[in-house]
């Protein structure tokens, strides 16, 4: 074969094969311009709008949206986190013990226990979210029944309260926390763990020197997947929360939905997105996240 054919045709080789990659990221990157870059430029374009549903908006570059939407709604800014911080915590306690015993206790029926596990978020959220109600309502089938044993007062209640919101939202992202931690914990290599009991390591030693640290991308994985909706959630605080437990996903749905004050409602939008950008990226920086694509 002629020198430069076989010169043109190692060419063609090589420009296909550095196109491969980005063939390969095409349709996901498409998928995201589509559905996540161009609804956020409408957006950031809809925050810096003035006007009302009856005259129409238009882009005034208010930047005082942003300011208004904060001081106005700063209470919600916090009890979200607040809400979402001990609710992530909550599912860590949890899940880890479960995760831990699933991994390295649960033999052949390691699939069984995690379909137990995961069986009930077969069901919709809201069913779910309903049936929480159904368990914490003042006379369900918890409260009632202690109620009338005399091991509660009457005026006994758990609707409306924090602990309603936490509880609900803690239940709802079990998995997101359970299932990273398992993954990790699977993925550690046993014979580590058996050298480390070789040299006579006790299991409290075992455990914090070589299975937690082995298994915290797999933490910081199920934190990150159950905080960042936490936070957000408004529909456990609607179903099973009072006026003084709304959260800031339960404003923005208002805004939008009932007031139709677009503005404000894609300032406070852009405001809790970019608060757990920063949270995120500062999280990240602590544990380290070289192995997180692994677990997510």
């Amino acid at each position: 074969m002629d020198p430069g054919v076989q010169l043109v045709a190692k060419k063609k080789r090589r420009r296909r094969g550095n196109a491969s990659p980005y063939l390969l990221i095409g349709p996901g990157g498409l998928w995201l311009l589509v559905f996540f870059i161009v609804p956020l430029f409408f957006m950031l374009s809809v925050s810096l709008q003035t006007g009302d549903i009856y005259q129409g908006f238009s882009n005034t570059w208010r930047f005082a949206n942003y300011t208004d939407a904060i001081s106005q709604y700063h209470v919600q800014f916090v009890r979200s986190l607040i809400f979402g911080t001990i609710a992530t915590l909550a599912t860590l306690v949890v899940s880890y013990p479960l995760a831990y015993w699933i991994a390295f206790r649960g033999g052949r029926h390691k699939t069984t226990y995690l379909l137990i596990m995961l069986l009930p978020f077969f069901v919709s959220f809201v069913i779910r979210t309903l049936a929480w109600q159904f368990i914490l309502s003042d006379n369900g089938i918890v409260l009632g029944t202690l109620k009338s044993w005399h091991l509660l007062p009457q005026s006994f209640h758990v609707l409306a309260t924090p602990v309603a919101v936490i509880s609900g939202i803690a239940y709802n992202f079990l998995p997101f926390m359970a299932l990273p931690i398992y993954v990790a914990l699977e993925r550690i290599d046993r014979s580590v763990v058996e050298a480390a009991r070789d040299l006579y390591a006790t299991n409290r030693k075992v455990f914090t020197k070589v299975i937690l640290p082995l298994s915290i991308p797999g933490v910081f994985a199920g934190v990150l997947l159950t905080f960042v909706p936490a936070v957000g959630d408004y529909l456990n605080a609607q179903i099973l929360g009072g006026t003084n437990t709304t959260m800031i996903g339960n404003i923005i749905q208002q805004e939008y939905l009932v007031q139709f004050h677009y503005p404000t409602a894609a300032a406070l939008s852009f405001v809790l997105m970019i608060g757990l950008v920063i949270g995120i990226v500062l999280y990240a920086r602590v544990l380290g996240t070289r192995q997180i694509e692994e677990y997510v």
